[in-house]
């Protein structure tokens, strides 16, 4: 069972002057944060790609290169490459140089991505969403698996006999994990590719996304894929703190971003019942002291028979300091409870 901490970079905005905090700033605390990931013996670091002016990570492969070079045995992973909109050459590319510098650390997680920005800024039509990622992920995988590359689509000009470099570190593969928002789509494609699935469990109640875990073990084993190879992830909202005032002015940061996004979306404004309702025992949210995260993250093990756990923890941009802290105790409690 492997513990991790993804993030997306938010940055909060300033209801006095109207502008949001400094990118600068932000990026250099999240690489403070992910030292201290490997300094407390955490697993995996998950990193988000978006385009937008509330979240500072457009590129995860910088950021993950970055922490390459200030870490030593953490894995680093994007927490999504938005692959329908990237070019898989170049994704391989940058990878295998992130893997290279930490000595087999690097992992790519591939989703179609929740926010579209990236299609219009890369020239991409959303009318091909669907078929831009099938298509880039053929080539992706291929890319990964052979050294030459001969590989023929319809929205991306052919490749014919081709290398990619430089190679990865092991043997010049990556580990390539599906990232998906919970639809049978997704699910399938990665039990009959074989690859490991992580599930975006969010809102709602966990239990309810059982079958759909069930479905890709079933399909996983229909495919004729090794049993004992199977990884199965989820990556949810994740907070610790032994205060309950720290967790009571959590909500205030977790409120502002989804009614910032729920707004672009259509969504009632953000309430604390949610929050609550949220952090309860069938909530999604893991939200609470070291002990009350630590029991929902070994029910979700037992639930799901899950391998890997990456708990999303600066949705709305908390302070550093309080981000600091909530890793420690992720680190230094909650892991060796889980564990």
């Amino acid at each position: 069972m492997e513990l991790g901490i993804g993030m997306f970079g938010d940055v909060s905005l300033d209801t006095q002057t109207g502008k949001y905090r400094d990118a600068s700033v932000k990026l250099n605390e999240i690489l403070e944060q992910v030292k201290l990931m490997d300094q407390v013996g955490l697993d995996v670091f998950a990193m988000g790609e978006h385009h937008r002016e509330d979240y500072a990570v457009s590129s995860p492969e910088i950021l993950l290169a970055a922490a390459a070079s200030i870490t030593k045995n953490i894995k680093l992973a994007s927490g999504v490459t938005v692959l329908s909109s990237s070019e898989p050459v170049k994704v391989y590319e940058d990878f295998s140089m992130i893997d290279l510098i930490s000595k087999g650390r690097a992992e790519i997680f591939v989703g179609r991505g929740s926010f579209i920005e990236s299609f219009p800024l890369y020239g991409y039509d959303l009318s091909d969403y669907s078929q831009l990622f099938e298509e880039k992920l053929d080539l992706l995988l291929k890319i990964n698996n052979e050294d030459n590359v001969t590989w023929t689509g319809k929205l991306r000009a052919p490749m014919k006999d081709q290398t990619v470099y430089p190679r990865a570190y092991n043997e010049g593969k990556l580990p390539i994990w599906i990232a998906s928002g919970g639809t049978p789509e997704s699910v399938l494609r990665a039990a009959q590719l074989g690859l490991p699935l992580i599930v975006a469990i969010i809102g709602g109640m966990p239990r309810q996304f059982k079958n759909l875990i069930d479905f890709y073990k079933q399909e996983y084993i229909n495919a004729g894929h090794d049993e004992s190879k199977m990884q199965i992830a989820i990556h949810s909202h994740t907070f610790v703190s032994d205060d309950q005032n720290d967790i009571d002015q959590y909500f205030f940061n977790y409120k502002s971003q989804m009614d910032r996004i729920g707004r672009q979306r259509g969504w009632a404004p953000y309430s604390k019942d949610q929050y609550e309702g949220g952090r309860s025992k069938d909530g999604a949210l893991f939200i609470g002291n070291a002990n009350e995260v630590a029991d929902k993250i070994s029910e979700m093990k037992e639930l799901f028979g899950l391998t890997r756990f990456i708990g999303h923890m600066d949705v709305g941009d908390p302070a550093h300091d309080v981000m600091m802290r909530s890793i420690e105790l992720f680190g230094e409690k909650v892991a060796p409870i889980v564990k």
